[in-house]
């Protein structure tokens, strides 16, 4: 049974950085994508970012775009996927959640490409 830890998220203030981890167990293998997802009260979960086992990255293209604040990084050794932020803004306050997905299916910004997914962690962002 695979399990995600997640790990890293607190309360900061605006322009502030955090660096979220996430430590999957129970696989002896690299997962073929590692991603963060983010739920804002009274929204839907939507992506973040994620990265495949090559090393390869895909960043969200919302409105309030993470692009060039967030970088996600993983180490395959370890099955560990890892979400720096900086620059925070209030817009980032969410429960994040890491997923993993353990083949290539479909689009990797969907959660329907993902097969397990972390308990969730509170990032809160203070003007």
């Amino acid at each position: 049974q695979v399990q995600l830890v997640e790990s890293g998220g607190g309360l900061v203030q605006a322009g502030d950085s955090l660096r979220l981890s996430c430590a999957a167990s129970g696989r002896t293998f690299s997962f073929y994508a590692m991603g963060w997802f983010r739920q804002a009260p009274g929204k839907e979960r939507e992506f973040v970012s994620t990265t495949m086992w090559s090393g390869s990255t895909i960043y969200s293209d919302s409105a309030d775009s993470v692009k060039g604040r967030f970088t996600i990084s993983r180490d395959n050794a370890k099955n560990t996927v890892y979400l720096q932020m900086n620059s925070l803004k209030p817009e980032d306050t969410a429960v994040y959640y890491c997923a993993v997905g353990e083949y290539s299916r479909g689009n990797t910004r969907y959660t329907s490409s993902y097969d397990y997914w972390g308990q969730g962690t509170q990032v809160t962002v203070s003007s």
